[in-house]
């Protein structure tokens, strides 16, 4: 017996919502995994650099890195394998200068409260939000949203972020999404003024620009991929 007309329509809904979900998933796909391209030799070959002294020798993991990875599905997608490796590589060059190599989990002068008075994130009294992690998160300011996103009170317990390396790389990767992510296609040089602004942009830090560009163009080498253009600021 010939479909009714209401049938036909329901196949080709069914139709077209199958071939969206799929067209979905593939743009979720597309970039490059995170596990594949993050080797054990490659993290391990950027913390193997640092003093075996160091306080984030032990702290630091691929396992912590890759396990927080998994709650931001975007890093490293929504464009080519190409650009998937140039944004981990991004990562990285960012990560190593910051931490020296991932020696260092919180910054060296701790005697910074940096509290900004405010009513929607405010300081815990007796709390330092100096700078810690991958990224060096610092600010009340930026430990509060960071801690709602990731599902952990960082406002009350700013320490847990030199403590849980998962929590620590979640706060980088927090702090990449939510700036660099989306200036990667403008160039390597886009993710220095969207992480340090003017301060490293401008020639106001010539050393510090020369370093994160040797690290991203060596780990774009090991990744096998060309850096691109607009590698400064």
């Amino acid at each position: 017996m010939a479909s009714s007309p209401r049938q036909t329509l329901s196949s080709l809904t069914a139709l077209a919502l199958g071939l969206a979900l799929l067209l979905c998933a593939a743009s979720q796909s597309s970039g490059t995994s995170v596990s594949s391209v993050v080797t054990e030799a490659f993290f391990n070959g950027i913390k193997n650099q640092a003093p075996s002294s160091c306080e984030g020798k032990n702290f630091y993991t691929r396992s912590a890195f890759l396990s927080a990875a998994d709650s931001f599905p975007g890093f490293a997608h929504g464009g080519t394998e190409a650009d998937g490796k140039r944004e981990v590589a991004a990562f990285f060059a960012h990560t190593t200068y910051e931490t020296g190599h991932f020696c260092y989990i919180s910054e060296i002068n701790r005697a910074n409260v940096f509290c900004d008075p405010m009513e929607q994130w405010p300081c815990v009294p007796g709390k330092k939000y100096y700078g810690r992690g991958p990224l060096q998160i610092s600010w009340n300011f930026n430990y509060g949203p960071a801690g709602k996103s990731i599902g952990v009170n960082l406002l009350a317990n700013p320490d847990k972020v030199a403590q849980d390396p998962v929590v620590s790389f979640k706060t980088a990767l927090w702090i990449w999404m939510n700036n660099a992510h989306q200036a990667m296609p403008k160039g390597f040089g886009a993710t220095v003024m969207a992480i340090e602004g003017t301060i490293g942009c401008n020639g106001n830090s010539p050393a510090q620009m020369k370093a994160l560009v040797g690290y991203y163009k060596q780990y774009c080498r090991e990744l096998g991929v060309d850096p691109g253009n607009n590698l400064t600021c």
